[in-house]
């Protein structure tokens, strides 16, 4: 019998790369794209050291968000697409089109290409800036019904682009999808193990706590993930049958914690690896004031003291979602750059 493909984009990435492994552990044979096939050995290695099997089952194909070039190979005789690419997380742009406009454009070549090659399903990797940005400090459990404001406050050009690419996404589906399915992940702040040498998603904030990069806490409060469960959700939403025309939170069971609360959880845990963590606390008016002169401080400026509460229900039901601990999350995204060097000695 002919095992089902799994088509999973950007497998370079953080996420792609844990959703490679875990396909290829179901026993898909999995392809995954890449900006340049020059790469393939360089990221087949960081797979196999983060313990791949059936390598054998995986291969690459070259293909770009920003070029059409490329999707009709990567889509051919494809069951299901795992959409994970997205341009990069710029701070302080001058243009924001250059993060948005790749992010649905590319979503949109993606979508067009799978439709046109008969594919069951796309699961799209959205962001929990598309659900629970921009509201304000309202009293709300956040859900997969709620929508990010494009101009709430605390909304950057990233934050844009994720909203943008997921409803038109869902446009795409509604007016031409034919019977191309769609199913979408929203996760909040992910963390978790790190295969390569690159750090991306939230471990950039344990990484620069570790380093003492920070001069202290903003009271600002993150909703964690553990980037296993996000992969999970991913691969289960491409054949559960109630997963099509959904969108799923993907949160852990934890609140919010304190950067504060992470700064500890990372001294307790590394000792003398940890011997840059911060451990002051940075008041609000410093930080609405730095807002006034840098972009990337007005996100947290704007949701300073506020708590987002986000349910993981829907995911829970409908996916069978197990999370981790917001702790176990950040001390695999910890010990994995440790180990890597990837932090200061």
């Amino acid at each position: 019998m002919t095992r089902e493909r799994v088509l999973v984009t950007g497998g370079s990435g953080f996420v792609a790369g844990h959703c490679v492994l875990q396909s290829l552990e179901r026993g898909y044979d999995v392809r995954t794209t890449i900006r340049s096939l020059s790469r393939e050995d360089e990221i087949r290695a960081v797979f196999e050291r983060a313990g791949m099997r059936r390598g054998n089952a995986l291969s690459f194909v070259e293909a770009d968000l920003t070029r059409d070039a490329g999707w009709a190979e990567a889509v051919e005789g494809v069951d299901y697409v795992l959409h994970v690419a997205s341009p990069i997380h710029i701070e302080n742009v001058t243009d924001e089109n250059e993060v948005i406009t790749p992010a649905r454009e590319g979503t949109l070549r993606v979508l067009l290409a799978a439709r046109d090659a008969g594919v069951k399903r796309v699961v799209l990797t959205s962001a929990f800036h598309a659900v629970g940005f921009g509201h304000g400090h309202i009293d709300h459990v956040f859900t997969e019904n709620d929508w990010s404001p494009l101009d709430g406050p605390g909304v950057d050009a990233y934050g844009r682009s994720k909203i943008l690419a997921e409803r038109a996404a869902w446009g795409f589906i509604r007016a031409e999808g034919g019977r191309t399915e769609l199913a979408t992940i929203c996760p909040v702040a992910i963390m978790g193990p790190v295969m390569g040498r690159a750090v991306s998603g939230a471990n950039h904030i344990v990484q620069r706590i570790l380093n003492g990069e920070l001069p202290g806490y903003p009271d600002m409060y993150i909703p964690v993930v553990d980037v296993r469960d996000v992969a999970a959700a991913h691969v289960v939403a491409m054949t559960v049958p109630g997963a099509a025309g959904q969108r799923f939170l993907v949160a852990s069971d934890e609140a919010a914690l304190a950067m504060k609360e992470i700064g500890a959880i990372l001294r307790e845990r590394f000792g003398d690896a940890a011997k840059r963590v911060p451990t002051r606390s940075i008041p609000d008016v410093v930080v609405r004031l730095a807002a006034l002169f840098k972009a990337e401080f007005k996100p947290v400026a704007a949701d300073l003291g506020y708590v987002k509460r986000v349910s993981n229900e829907k995911a829970r039901r409908l996916l069978g979602l197990q999370p981790r601990t917001p702790v176990e999350a950040i001390i695999a995204s910890a010990e994995s750059m440790i180990a890597k060097s990837l932090v200061k000695a």
